[in-house]
């Protein structure tokens, strides 16, 4: 792995969000440990977000390109980045202070981690904690338990599946060498939704060790008015279409890690199932499941289509 120093590039994807880019900005400029760069790609605004850029002259680069989707324009971000890891952050979340500099860190005492993670707070666009994202997966207070009061915990590869099925990967936390993401070709394009999950799987495929931080990095602020909330139906769908997919490729991946992956898809066509039972849509509903017998029925898929069939009564 890399023995260099960590310098962070820092990618920022940008859509018509004048209104929050300076405060995402900000948050990187405020870290204790600077970023090597800050990367702002923006992909096709028409509202005021180059003369909210233009305010930071040199201390950011700010590249308009034409739209392409989220993964079009962090892809873009890497490929003109200069730090050997990279760091995500969406334009309208933030950075807490110490989020490059507990991964540098540590990146720095143990070089054989391929990647990083760590917790994160989800708040309402006022700033008020929902809640964490580590506590609020099975997977994650089962490492809290397992290591209590651990600020890092280290993931082997037979934890990874465990990581996929029930736990947290959130991109604002991910910290990935710049090397490996160019590797594995980046984010999917013409994947609007799950293409932060469809990476770290490819990753976690092609890593061995990984470290938790369990002190928060970032603050993801959930908007009722986003493009997922305004279609949760079709989002969703999206999401398993885009999970099913990507396990279609992963035949070579380690065991625990398809079998981490088949429950994540398994959760989600149950999750799209019980969206369509609370619309009245039966037929929809009962579609979503029996996909779960093939190619052999197990019992968990059994009982998950008993499950959707009682909804119907």
């Amino acid at each position: 792995m890399n023995h260099l120093p960590a310098t962070f590039s820092v990618i920022i994807p940008n859509y018509n969000n004048a209104a929050t880019l300076a405060r995402a900005i900000d948050s990187v400029l405020a870290q204790t440990w600077p970023a090597h760069e800050i990367i702002v790609i923006d992909d096709g605004s028409s509202d005021a977000s180059p003369e909210v850029a233009a305010r930071y002259g040199q201390r950011i680069r700010y590249i308009r390109q034409a739209n392409g989707g989220v993964s079009a324009a962090r892809n873009a971000g890497a490929a003109l980045a200069s730090g050997n890891w990279l760091a995500f952050l969406d334009a309208d979340d933030t950075f807490l202070p110490e989020r490059l500099a507990l991964h540098a860190r540590w990146i720095e005492r143990d070089p054989t981690l391929d990647f990083l993670l760590a917790d994160q707070n989800f708040r309402t666009p006022e700033g008020e904690l929902l809640q964490h994202s580590i506590d609020a997966t099975p997977f994650g207070r089962q490492l809290l338990a397992q290591h209590p009061g651990q600020q890092e915990i280290v993931l082997e590869q037979s934890q990874f599946g465990a990581l996929i099925a029930d736990g947290f990967t959130e991109v604002r936390t991910l910290s990935i060498p710049r090397a490996t993401f160019h590797a594995l070709h980046g984010f999917p394009l013409g994947k609007r939704i799950g293409e932060d999950l469809h990476l770290v799987v490819r990753l976690c495929a092609a890593s061995g060790r990984a470290g938790v931080t369990t002190q928060a990095v970032a603050d993801y602020f959930i908007y009722p008015a986003s493009a997922i909330r305004k279609d949760v139906i079709g989002a969703q769908r999206n999401f398993v279409t885009t999970l099913e997919e990507l396990a279609a490729e992963m035949t070579a991946a380690p065991t625990a890690l398809r079998a981490g992956l088949r429950e994540k898809i398994r959760q989600a066509r149950m999750s799209l199932a019980y969206m369509h039972l609370r619309k009245g849509e039966r037929g929809a509903a009962l579609a979503c499941v029996t996909p779960l017998l093939a190619p052999l029925p197990r019992w968990r898929a059994v009982r998950d289509v008993l499950s959707i069939l009682r909804g119907l009564r």
